[in-house]
């Protein structure tokens, strides 16, 4: 045993026996296992796999970051859950489950949103960072946080039928800035929500990243370090990109100049708050107010710009919304009224802020988003069920 090392218990030992036979892992690996700390950046598709097989794993402490409670549209791929589950905070869940899955296993709960104001303080609280967010601003903050801390930063993505991975952030290697340096224009890339993930795909990238952090922690094997995989589900295959460390990223860069974190909504494009376009501001409603606008007088009009599809699986019919998807929209516009007021949803946003900005620069007066979309208006309304 290592000095200064906290040894197996008996009931450790035969729990990890496999892992003890194998002579890259054996006693001393599965010690530094028990004391290492990795943190979980979203709780979703790929943070469910990837906190499972952790925890199973035996690292000593895992922390989950997220602030979603679980929907029903989660359970379909984010295996960390259970019908039961529905409307908790899904840190709750993850807690629960994970204890289940191993107790020997600490689990901390960080029931928030990742911010600029506190990603570093987390961030230097573990060894590890395994990213499962599904967003960019949060991507470029724990990618900028990871270089910052000087923490290895495990990158997981999917999308339809594609994963991507790889490991950026680790000493001499790339980071995700010198592969992707600035993010795309909002609402080119669909999120999940609209463009759809197959289900068990986050399980193989997610699995994948686990598998990534591990090794780091026991300093085996060949990490992904400077290289990208991708994985094609529809045809089983994988193929890997050289990245290399780019001497001028801005962040890991020989002469950085970003040297602190940012604003990262507004980097992306995707920043909360009224938003000029022309003479006209685009306002935004919360979820907890919806009910009171569409009380005022003139009545807002309730405009939904999600694809049919998404429409019949959940809609705001009942609060009087119709539908207008976003793509049919410059060719409809005799159906919304240019003086009622407009209160706009998608998804998560993006694609409303879109049409709000198009609505104001047509000459749309009164233009208004709903913030966090019908996901956020169904999740309130999912807590308010189980208060």
């Amino acid at each position: 045993m290592t000095a200064g090392r906290e040894g197996l218990t008996r009931r450790e030992a035969a729990r990890y026996a496999r892992h003890l036979v194998l002579p890259e892992v054996g006693r001393d690996g599965q010690e530094r296992l028990k004391e290492a700390r990795v943190l979980i950046v979203g709780l979703g598709g790929l943070g469910s796999p990837a906190a499972l097989y952790l925890a199973a794993a035996g690292v000593g402490t895992i922390g989950v970051m997220d602030a979603d409670s679980v929907e029903l549209s989660n359970l379909q791929r984010q295996i960390l859950y259970g019908t039961g589950d529905l409307g908790s905070p899904k840190v709750d869940a993850a807690l629960a489950r994970l204890r289940d899955a191993n107790p020997h296993v600490a689990v901390q709960a960080e029931g928030m949103r990742m911010t600029s104001a506190n990603a570093l303080r987390v961030v230097e609280e573990y060894d590890i960072v395994v990213d499962g967010s599904d967003n960019f601003p949060t991507r470029y903050l724990v990618n900028d946080a990871c270089v910052l801390a000087g923490r290895a930063n495990v990158y997981g993505a999917v999308h339809r039928w594609e994963g991507q991975l790889a490991v950026f952030a680790a000493e001499g290697g790339p980071c995700y800035r010198c592969l992707f340096r600035e993010p795309p224009p909002p609402g080119m890339v669909p999120s999940c929500a609209e463009a759809g993930v197959f289900g068990a795909l986050p399980g193989v990238i997610g699995g994948a990243q686990a598998m990534e952090a591990l090794k780091l922690l026991l300093g085996v094997g060949r990490p992904l370090v400077g290289r990208l995989q991708i994985f094609d589900a529809l045809r089983c295959r994988w193929r890997e990109i050289e990245v290399r460390r780019d001497p001028g990223c801005a962040v890991c860069g020989d002469r950085p100049t970003q040297t602190g974190l940012i604003d990262y909504e507004l980097f992306c494009g995707s920043a909360a708050g009224g938003r000029p376009r022309g003479e006209a501001t685009i306002g935004i409603v919360e979820p907890e107010e919806l009910a009171a606008v569409l009380a005022g007088e003139p009545r807002p009009l309730l405009l939904d710009v999600r694809e049919p599809a998404e429409w019949y699986a959940f809609n705001l019919a009942d609060l009087g919304a119709v539908l207008v998807p976003l793509g049919e929209l410059p060719g409809r516009l005799d159906e919304v009224p240019p003086a009622r007021p407009i209160v706009v949803y998608c998804h998560s946003g993006a694609r409303s802020l879109q049409a709000a900005e198009a609505l104001a620069g047509w000459g749309f007066a009164d233009v208004r988003t709903l913030e966090g979309g019908i996901a956020a208006q169904h999740g309130m309304h999912a807590r308010s069920r189980t208060l």
